[in-house]
């Protein structure tokens, strides 16, 4: 691969999205610059370069930035106009900015929709060419189930009620690799979707099917729910995600097209994701 080709920075190179995209674009021969805070712990794939740095000190991607023509960005660093201005300052085309759903909500005081709205807003005003995807919840966020599933069939978690068209972050991916390449994305918000809306336990249905066991989902209780997330995150997403699932500001069950717009092909579902991915849940 020449040194002369234009390279890509993937933020979150390790992450669900981030990972699906540096995969895609290796596969596509493209020179790859995968942003990790530790090369030695990062598994990336053959072709790609560990790009150590941090989001939130932008003077750590200087060194990575030469000959770079598009980034891949996660939302809600600490000073993401100081990061966009880095990007233009150093010739940067093209940003790929991770949002979320709950975007087009826009309200200000839910501290997830203001993280996404900041991102969101620091791209638009940056003066490189953008697009913005604002994703339903991911398939993979299944995986948090896995600690459940070791012990036993049955998993208890929150939200049993609220149906989600989730989506494959390899589809997220997908669409982002083609704004990475391609300026005919400026300036696009994309929402994506997987192709149906479920529950949980329609989920965990399909994933006994797929790895043959008698597989039980059970909804936690609103006080169970507001402990467990008390036990994990700052008080102030609690009370984002409770104005999201319990106040019901947030509807991720609708289907849309985008995926199968850009990409050419309609979003995998949830049974496609858990084939590949079974070999995860052993």
């Amino acid at each position: 691969m020449s040194s002369s080709e234009p390279a890509y920075l993937v933020a979150g190179a390790t992450g669900n999205v981030g990972g699906e995209v540096v995969k895609a674009l290796v596969a596509q021969g493209r020179r790859v610059r995968a942003l990790v805070r530790d090369a030695g712990r990062a598994k990336l794939p053959e072709g790609a370069e560990a790009a150590v740095g941090d989001l939130d000190r932008p003077d750590s991607l200087e060194p990575w930035l030469g000959g770079v023509e598009a980034v891949f960005l996660l939302p809600g660093f600490a000073d993401m106009p100081g990061v966009y201005e880095r990007l233009r300052a150093a010739g940067v085309e093209r940003v790929v900015q991770l949002s979320g759903s709950s975007t087009d909500v826009g309200n200000p005081e839910n501290a997830v929709t203001a993280m996404m709205i900041r991102s969101e807003a620091a791209a638009r005003e940056s003066g490189l060419q953008w697009t913005a995807l604002r994703p339903s919840g991911f398939m993979s966020n299944t995986l948090r189930w896995l600690p459940q599933l070791r012990e036993g069939d049955v998993v208890r978690a929150p939200w049993g009620d609220v149906p989600v068209a989730c989506i494959d972050p390899a589809d997220i991916a997908a669409v982002a690799v083609a704004a990475l390449t391609d300026d005919a994305h400026d300036g696009r918000v994309y929402r994506l979707s997987g192709p149906t809306a479920m529950v949980p336990a329609e989920q965990i249905a399909v994933l006994g099917e797929v790895l043959g066991r008698p597989l039980r989902f059970e909804g936690l209780t609103l006080e169970e729910t507001r402990a467990e997330l008390e036990a994990t995150m700052p008080d102030k997403y609690v009370r984002a995600f409770w104005e999201f699932y319990v106040d019901g500001t947030l509807d991720e069950s609708g289907v849309f097209p985008d995926v199968e717009r850009v990409t050419g092909r309609p979003p995998r579902t949830f049974e496609e994701w858990a084939q590949g991915h079974s070999g995860d849940f052993t």
